[in-house]
């Protein structure tokens, strides 16, 4: 009798971590101190400690120091103004979200360009759409780029969807990519990203669908954005060589009969955006992202570190 198994490959965050983690302890062997994370927490999102308590954790298993400062959020604004000034402070996170309006992207922005880890600063989310990948001219010092979006690219790198045969900059150049997800924290960021590095990216939301490019050819150098009237996730998915999926909460699931047969799954939302017979269709499926993110982020700190060196 013929074996019917799926030949899917799960491919678990941990493992992916564990290899960008050798570079990091490479990177700290070069600097002469313990780079120094402090984290603010001034909400009551259980999952926001969660992933505070986690962060703290991997920092200090990794040779990071972390402290952890829960403040009122009415205290907030001033606690980072004074941590910005903090010669012994290297990078600051905030557990998002506070107040979960406006006055969140505004706490976002007082951040010092020069403590930001997330990437989250209006000098990183500019150079992030536009294509700016370098912060001076010289091209020495690298833009740094969101936490969870830059994961999932770690993770793309890492299973050899991006070519490296191409030219740094277009190694996605060929791939039709589907991000489920389209919010300002992680979903439009990651469909610039992609279409950057010159895949044919389609962003899903709830009421339409977006195609991000860099046009035919690569000709453009940063993507631009144009919408597909009419057009559903029904359209996207049997066109597309990978599936991202970010929606929240733990109603929504990817319609696997469109997947395309081979097809890479990546889920990044905290519930399973795939069903477990995902395992059926895919090539390749990665279940969650986190331990990536965390680690992305300590690369994020080892390098506003070192040039502060």
């Amino acid at each position: 009798m013929a074996d019917d198994k799926p030949n899917c490959k799960v491919v678990l965050a941990n493992n992916i971590a564990k290899s960008l983690l050798e570079e990091v302890h490479t990177g700290l062997k070069k600097i002469d101190r313990k780079p120094h994370l402090v984290g603010f927490l001034s909400s009551a999102d259980p999952a926001a400690r969660v992933y505070a308590e986690w962060t703290g954790k991997t920092c200090r298993e990794n040779g990071f120091a972390f402290t952890l400062r829960e403040v009122d959020r009415e205290l907030l604004e001033d606690a980072l103004l004074d941590a910005n000034t903090d010669t012994a402070v290297d990078g600051i996170i905030v557990y998002y979200p506070i107040f979960g309006s406006r006055q969140d992207q505004y706490l976002q922005q007082i951040v010092s360009l020069n403590k930001d880890v997330e990437g989250l600063s209006h000098r990183y989310i500019f150079n992030m759409y536009q294509n700016i990948r370098f912060l001076d001219p010289e091209s020495t010092k690298k833009s740094i780029l969101p936490c969870t979006p830059l994961a999932v690219i770690k993770i793309l790198e890492y299973l050899r969807i991006y070519n490296t045969i191409l030219p740094y900059g277009n190694r996605l150049h060929g791939r039709h990519i589907t991000v489920i997800n389209r919010s300002e924290v992680v979903g439009r960021p990651l469909a610039a990203l992609l279409a950057n590095d010159g895949a044919h990216v389609y962003s899903v939301d709830i009421d339409d669908v977006q195609e991000f490019t860099r046009g035919v050819g690569l000709r453009k150098r940063r993507h631009e954005v144009v919408e597909k009237p009419g057009w559903t996730v029904e359209n996207c998915l049997p066109i597309s060589d990978v599936v991202i999926s970010g929606v929240p909460g733990d109603k929504y699931k990817v319609p696997l009969h469109l997947l395309k047969p081979g097809a890479v799954c990546v889920n990044f939302s905290s519930e399973r955006n795939f069903a477990p017979e995902v395992k059926e269709k895919a090539s390749i499926y990665v279940p969650a992202i986190g331990k990536v993110t965390i680690v992305v982020l300590l690369r994020n700190l080892l390098m506003r570190q070192k040039r502060r060196s």
